[in-house]
């Protein structure tokens, strides 16, 4: 029962409305960089994160795995070309 108990911790903070708020930063501005030639993911993350130095360490791995995501997202359309 306490696997279930932390499962739930887990999620109350992941989904908490400023964890999120910094997720769709990540996302949009992982995007904007991702989207420039010869950036990928790795780089895109490099670049951006210096803007997670003054986040939280929870909320800070929430923005990166969204600078990812975003990044990811915007490399796919060029990479199929």
């Amino acid at each position: 029962m306490e696997a279930i108990g932390n499962l739930f911790l887990g999620f109350s903070i992941a989904l908490s409305s400023a964890n999120l708020f910094w997720c769709f930063v990540g996302v949009f501005l992982g995007t904007i960089v991702g989207v420039l030639p010869g950036l990928g993911p790795p780089a895109t993350i490099a670049l951006l994160l210096p803007l997670t130095f003054k986040l939280d360490p929870t909320t800070a791995m929430i923005m990166l795995a969204g600078i990812y995501y975003g990044a990811n997202t915007a490399a796919q359309p060029l990479l199929s070309c």
